[in-house]
């Protein structure tokens, strides 16, 4: 079997049929879904890093260079979009004393280290998939495992994004308004206008805090002057890792929870185009972990497969892996304007804050429907516990000590997950 699979025109216009992973539709078709899919990755690879003090700019150029690095490895037969992964957010408060949504990560370099790392454990992962086949990895993270690791991550850092606004009445009013404005975009509108319910919210709240602000004098006012100095094409600012243990086995785990993540959204995508593309878990596994790695190397975010895409998928029926190409094109030429990046500076911490109550939300909700969706029986006392005691550690920040080994909240809980499941399968039938 050759590397790609072999390309034909679509040629279902009469049955209204899908169009599969291997076929192509005409350029100029091609070319409006791939900025789809740009803007539906946007609003949560741009939230991603500007919550975690990264250039944004330099996260977009990464999450368009990494998809196209994703379809080479997977050799165009798993059609995925690779952004910013929200994993990372607390792990990397953690380890760089930063304040979620408070600018520039002035110890940024700490937490590359431990991405890289991260994504080498996650590719080596990949690796061992290839050679010994998909069997283990599902039994070893069952959606009882899955559903709860995903829901870790937003109930982990719902304390973290609040506390940003804490004590600052017209913050914490104008933090409700943005999510008021992306719950009535996502309830109130239809198709793509839905999907693109975390970009238009943004707009939609940044637009009210201007008027408060800059019109009416409710608080502190936007400050334009960056965007006006930026130019409008340049290469973004690299960072350099620095290779710290404490940070590594902080945020080494991660992989642990993209593994879930990727396994969620692949058996997605398979379900959704009827073809069984299991097969290709480890090259998946393999080209995140890879892109991470690569990401992590020069100073932008980790990277995972995106959801939003994925729901994009399921809307337009087009699963095409040709148009991700597009998309990833897109997205670097977005990377490479710094006015783009000034422009997202701007954005002021209570809309930040709005925005990210509304995405923590949606990801502890997305560990429930995987739940759902695999009619985990929670009336099996061994799933009830491998499922809430995980969720409670997880949402108390339980840390574990190991002399000057810190296992953050999210790696506990996820470690207590995978070990929970595992010791409970010895039960006598």
């Amino acid at each position: 079997m050759s590397w790609f699979p072999t390309w034909r025109p679509y040629t279902g216009q009469k049955e209204n049929r899908a169009v599969a992973t291997n076929e192509y539709l005409p350029f100029s078709h091609s070319l409006i879904l791939g900025l789809q899919h740009t803007f539906a990755m946007f609003g949560a690879t741009v939230l991603a890093p500007v919550l975690m003090g990264f250039n944004p700019n330099l996260a977009i150029l990464m999450s368009g260079l990494c998809t196209l690095l994703f379809f080479l490895v997977t050799g165009g037969r798993v059609p995925s979009y690779l952004g910013s992964s929200f994993a990372f957010i607390s792990v990397v408060a953690t380890v760089t004393g930063h304040t979620i949504g408070s600018g520039l990560n002035l110890n940024l370099g700490i937490a590359l280290g431990g991405i890289v790392a991260c994504g080498l454990i996650y590719a080596f992962i990949g690796v061992i998939v290839m050679l010994t086949g998909t069997r283990w990895i599902e039994s070893l993270m069952p959606p009882v495992v899955t559903g709860a690791v995903v829901m870790i991550i937003g109930l982990n850092l719902a304390p973290v994004t609040i506390k940003s606004v804490a004590g600052q009445s017209f913050e914490m009013w104008m933090a409700l308004i943005t999510v008021l404005c992306m719950g009535g975009i996502a309830v109130f509108s239809k198709g793509l206008m839905q999907r693109l319910l975390l970009l238009l919210g943004l707009i939609l709240s940044y637009c009210i805090y201007f008027t408060a602000t800059n019109l009416l004098h409710l608080g502190q006012a936007i400050n334009f002057t960056p965007i006006a100095q930026a130019a409008w094409f340049g290469i973004p600012q690299f960072s350099t890792p620095t290779f710290s243990t404490h940070a590594i086995l902080v945020i080494a785990p991660i992989a642990l929870i993209l593994v879930a993540e990727n396994l969620g959204h692949v058996k997605a995508v398979g379900a959704m185009t009827g073809e069984d593309i299991t097969p290709q878990l480890g090259k998946a596994f393999f080209a995140d972990g890879l892109a991470t790695t690569i990401s992590g190397s020069v100073g932008a975010p980790g990277m995972t497969t995106y959801g939003e895409n994925i729901g994009v998928m399921a809307v337009t029926k087009v699963y095409s892996s040709l148009i991700f190409v597009v998309a990833g094109l897109f997205a670097v030429f977005l990377g490479l304007s710094p006015k783009f990046g000034a422009m997202i500076s701007t954005i002021p911490t209570a809309v930040l804050t709005g925005a990210s109550i509304v995405v923590f939300g949606l990801i502890t909700i997305a560990g429930a429907k995987i739940w759902i969706e695999n009619k985990v029986d929670f009336s099996n006392n061994k799933n009830l516990m491998v499922a809430a005691v995980p969720l409670i550690l997880g949402a108390g920040n339980f840390e574990l000590h190991f002399g000057n080994f810190n296992l953050g909240g999210i790696g506990t809980a996820t470690f207590v997950a995978i070990f929970l499941n595992w010791l409970f399968q010895f039960k006598k039938i």
